[in-house]
């Protein structure tokens, strides 16, 4: 920590110096800096998206490459993904008036029959971080409630977890319904839990595994950038 004499004022900052600051605040977890930062790019006149993905998301994104890369480790990707949610909770609805673009959507649960959620929560916090929409429905999720949230929220993407070897079968229970409702090929589905791997992904028709939670974002951005381009090619 800095001592009190040389405490940084944010609203002291130039713009640049102001987001440089807010990477580190990101990256500290520092959630009351953000907010104040994110009130003074307001109060400056930055749009609310280009506060999002030039301060917030870029911040995450030193965050995510540091967690997969063994800088970071789950706690401090945690309180950074707190801090980034403080600013988020600011511009959420000042994004909802000025319709900005989105990433995507993404719908995202623990399987049926599993409790667990960490890993399922820091990749909802990352996705969120990178600038996607995500619908958390929680744990203990069976098929219809996935399939119901899918078609409620119009969602790009499915992400489903679980963290025991007797739940991961049910992975395939989600996607095979979702196959016989002639649904499957709308959305991207990404899979993810510690007993999970590429393998098993594969043979249960999943999009993807993702090993971690910045392997996620890296996937989902890979997968809807393709899926717009699709979109492009075909209008």
């Amino acid at each position: 920590m800095a001592d009190e004499d040389d405490e940084i004022i944010l609203s002291e900052l130039s713009d640049e110096d102001l987001v440089a600051q807010m990477f580190d605040d990101l990256y500290d977890g520092l959630k009351e800096e953000i907010e104040e930062g994110v009130n003074i790019l307001l109060e400056r006149g930055w749009p609310p998206y280009k506060i999002l993905t030039e301060a917030l998301v870029g911040g995450m994104k030193i965050v995510g490459d540091d967690f997969r890369d063994g800088i970071l480790f789950v706690p401090e990707v945690l309180l950074a993904a707190g801090a980034m949610k403080g600013g988020m909770g600011i511009l959420k609805p000042l994004l909802a008036e000025t319709g900005a673009p989105r990433m995507g959507k993404m719908v995202i649960g623990t399987v049926k029959g599993d409790i667990h959620d960490i890993g399922k929560n820091l990749v909802s916090m990352m996705m969120e971080g990178a600038g996607f929409e995500v619908v958390d429905l929680g744990i203990n999720n069976p098929v219809e409630k996935y399939l119901e949230a899918l078609a409620a929220e119009e969602a790009d993407i499915l992400g489903m977890s679980a963290l025991l070897t007797t739940t991961m079968p049910y992975m395939k229970v989600v996607i095979d319904a979702m196959k016989e409702q002639g649904i499957r090929d709308d959305y991207i589905v990404l899979v993810g839990g510690a007993p999970l791997n590429e393998e098993f992904g594969r043979a249960i028709g999943a999009d993807a595994y993702c090993r971690d939670a910045a392997v996620a974002v890296e996937t989902a951005k890979q997968f809807v950038a393709r899926k717009h381009n699709q979109m492009a090619g075909s209008a």
